[in-house]
């Protein structure tokens, strides 16, 4: 009799193991509807208002903060009103360069989703627009460390170990 219980518990398991599989999905479900399949609506909208996306975090954890940041903490931080208006000035011109790099790689990756789309992706256009994509990706990360090294130049000693403590780097 617990022969067979166990039997029953077995084959009972194993079916319910198989179904499991069956009904499993891959986490990219319900992505093949996106209009750019490699960019979600959120890294969409990262791109194009430029947002950081963690692209500068070598930076940002090693004592060089970022100008959005750094306005944000600006009271805490007691920035002087020239030191406020030199990050405002750099987190603006940082945004404008960040928006243009991000728009570019939006584009690259609308292209590269399109050739394989139509089934016109060839071994050439594949190297050639993904070295493109890396290129872009490059620069918009060197945009982000740019800005953060030069808002560090702005703060004193002091004011960026302040950062590093409000942020809860330290």
């Amino acid at each position: 009799m617990k022969s067979c219980l166990a039997v029953l518990l077995i084959l009972i398991g194993g079916s319910a193991v198989a179904q499991q599989h069956q009904h499993s999905h891959s986490p990219y479900s319900g992505s093949q509807t996106r209009d750019i399949k490699a960019l979600s609506e959120q890294q969409l909208a990262d791109l194009r208002a430029g947002r950081g996306m963690g692209l500068a975090l070598t930076a940002e954890l090693n004592g060089y903060p970022g100008p959005l940041h750094v306005l944000e903490l600006a009271d805490q931080l007691q920035l002087t009103a020239e030191q406020k208006e030199r990050i405002q000035r750099l987190y603006e011109a940082m945004k404008k360069e960040a928006v243009a790099v991000g728009e570019r790689l939006v584009a690259d990756e609308r292209a590269l989703d399109q050739h394989f789309a139509q089934g016109k992706i060839t071994s050439a256009t594949l190297i050639s627009l993904t070295a493109r994509i890396g290129e872009t990706q490059g620069k918009l990360r060197a945009v982000h460390l740019k800005y953060h090294l030069t808002t560090g130049e702005i703060l004193t000693r002091d004011q960026k170990q302040r950062y590093s403590e409000l942020r809860g780097y330290r």
